[in-house]
């Protein structure tokens, strides 16, 4: 049996090196932002039952890490696909995607993916990730929820600091109130929310 060459601790921490750069510009009027995980985990309707189950299967807690529910995932995703700086058509194309996922689970499995068992989601995904638009769509989601991961709590994600503290990172100080983040102290107006993939 090979072993990996680098754990899943290490693989983030190399992100984490790699995507400290990576800007996060908004100014949103809809955002979740301190609302606890159960309630936006409730009663999810698609397209976020099937992104929240993607983001699970992609980030799954174990006993040493946190899942993508830990980290309120699809809070922080909510947060940035509803900024007004977002791109229309990355947003689009992000939420045609679950369209596009669940057209194949039915295709292929006759149900939905939510309904799928793990070994069958992970047919489905790597059906997916075989196409060019499927690669840049699970690109997209695996992107934001590394975001979510390392992001600091205040925009949504990384709830109670878990990825900070799994990853033993100590955040610079001091880190924002829900008054000074960063939408609410203003920006360029051409300032654009950068593009991932």
């Amino acid at each position: 049996m090979n072993t990996p060459l680098i754990n899943r601790r290490q693989f983030i921490q190399i992100l984490a090196l790699t995507s400290a750069g990576w800007p996060l510009i908004s100014k949103s009027e809809k955002l979740i932002l301190g609302r606890d995980t159960e309630e936006v985990y409730k009663n999810l309707t698609d397209p976020w039952l099937s992104l929240a189950e993607v983001q699970e299967h992609l980030f799954p807690a174990d006993n040493e890490s946190p899942g993508a529910r830990d980290i309120n995932a699809l809070g922080f995703l909510r947060n940035m696909l509803d900024t007004p700086d977002m791109d229309s058509e990355e947003k689009n194309f992000i939420l045609q995607g679950v369209g596009w996922l669940n057209d194949l689970s039915i295709k292929n499995h006759k149900n939905s993916f939510v309904k799928l068992n793990s070994e069958n989601k992970e047919t489905v995904l790597r059906q997916i990730e075989s196409s060019r638009a499927g690669s840049r769509w699970l690109s997209l989601v695996m992107g934001y929820l590394i975001e979510a991961l390392l992001s600091d709590p205040v925009y949504g994600g990384n709830k109670d600091a878990k990825g900070w503290k799994w990853l033993e990172h100590i955040p610079g100080f001091p880190t924002p109130t829900t008054e000074q983040v960063y939408f609410k102290i203003g920006m360029n107006e051409n300032t654009r929310r950068r593009t991932k993939a």
